[in-house]
């Protein structure tokens, strides 16, 4: 559903148009808009309705990537298999592509027929908090500013709860909310993806260790390169599994008051903790 709706959308054939289609079309695993999608239907209402809006999930989502694989970031030449943006497309074009899809983001958001207008609007407003200065985009500093430095356990979920868990959590809180869940299923999805988006990046850090870089898609060990507290680096490789594990167990007890209904979003969980990209 959300690669065909991304197949679409009207890509322009300008260099702006070019830049943002290369990524956006580049592969990835699409856990975000499937996440809103899946929180949707397990609290009872269509997927299809609010694809929008779980689509641009996915455009906040490349955007950072762009800019993290720019040279003042984390300087790295391949992305999914491929050459990053900037790599392609230059410095420059690579930054503005990020700025195009984030602001492409609000406009799918502000699509009149994803949902009620007050839903709606409490959506925008929690995916803005998420991808910005105290979710995403604060994690994002944080995390530049902690390579070199020892960080304890703390710490490190700190960074990670914005940088990787504020737009999961954000984007399961959407197909929950624009789909009419009560508070108890939000809140249910909420505990769920906040334990989720933790488990993702400690398979992040391990994958960065263990990870074949051709299967990953970029190279592996960057993490290291770049002097990153991470997971492995303070817990070792059996450490980092053990915590990735319980919360794996954590997301999926979260789902209890669906019941049987939440059979999808707990096998989710499962690819989490096995994907080996």
């Amino acid at each position: 559903m959300i690669d065909q709706f991304l197949g679409k959308l009207l890509w322009d054939k300008d260099i702006l148009n070019q830049s943002m289609y290369y990524s956006l079309i580049g592969g990835g695993k699409r856990i975000r808009p499937v996440l809103a999608l899946a929180s949707a239907e397990v609290v009872g209402g269509d997927p299809e309705k609010i694809l929008p809006a779980a689509v641009s999930l996915e455009l906040i989502h490349t955007y950072s990537l762009i800019h993290d694989d720019l040279p003042a970031i984390d300087n790295d030449d391949y992305r999914r298999g491929r050459l990053s943006n900037h790599k392609v497309f230059g410095e420059a074009n690579a930054i503005l592509a990020g700025d195009a899809l984030l602001t492409y983001a609000f406009e799918l958001l502000a699509d009149p027929g994803v949902g009620l207008p007050e839903r709606q609007l409490r959506i925008i407003r929690e995916v803005a908090v998420a991808a910005g200065k105290d979710g995403m985009v604060g994690g994002q500093v944080s995390d530049v500013a902690g390579e070199g430095k020892t960080l304890n356990l703390d710490q490190i979920e700190e960074i990670h709860k914005g940088k990787t868990g504020a737009l999961l959590t954000a984007s399961a809180r959407l197909g929950g909310i624009l789909a009419g869940g009560t508070e108890k299923q939000v809140k249910a999805l909420t505990d769920y993806a906040k334990a989720l988006g933790l488990a993702f990046q400690i398979k992040d850090d391990i994958l960065d260790v263990v990870g074949n870089s051709e299967i990953l898609g970029k190279p592996a060990g960057s993490d290291l390169r770049q002097g990153k507290a991470t997971y492995v680096s303070l817990l070792g490789l059996e450490g980092a599994e053990h915590q990735l594990h319980d919360q794996i167990l954590k997301a999926q007890s979260s789902l209890k008051p669906f019941n049987e209904g939440a059979i999808f979003l707990t096998e989710l969980a499962s690819f989490i903790q096995q994907r080996q990209h």
